[in-house]
């Protein structure tokens, strides 16, 4: 090997983790396809709270990518006497029109089963 020779499968392994880097720096998520969904939910009235620290909350929040915007969201330290009140006991806690709660991670498949908001096609 010369000097400045580089083996194809280095080369080949940069690229790889380069566009690794870049698909989840970005979100993973294609801008606008959760849009309808998440749009559906806050229509439904559905309401997530949470707080900023949380790591279920980021990944729930992650699932939407930039459809989350949409969500109907309350930071709960931020609003602690209104999350006290609704009995909210642990993060994320998702609140359905009625007062039906799901605490914890959901996943968008679990929310979109609850709500009866359907979620796009892949």
């Amino acid at each position: 090997m010369k000097k400045y020779e580089v083996p194809i499968w280095i080369l080949v392994g940069v690229l790889i983790v380069v566009g690794l880097y870049i698909f989840f720096r970005s979100g993973g998520v294609p801008e606008g396809k959760y849009d309808a969904f998440a749009q559906c939910l806050a229509q439904k009235g559905v309401t997530m709270y949470g707080a900023a620290w949380c790591q279920a909350c980021q990944r729930e929040k992650a699932n939407f990518g930039s459809a989350f915007r949409f969500i109907p969201y309350v930071e709960c330290p931020e609003n602690a006497k209104q999350c006290l009140d609704l009995g909210i006991g642990g993060y994320p806690t998702w609140i359905f029109p009625g007062g039906k709660k799901l605490e914890g991670y959901q996943g968008l498949e679990n929310l979109s089963r609850e709500s009866g908001c359907e979620l796009p096609a892949d």
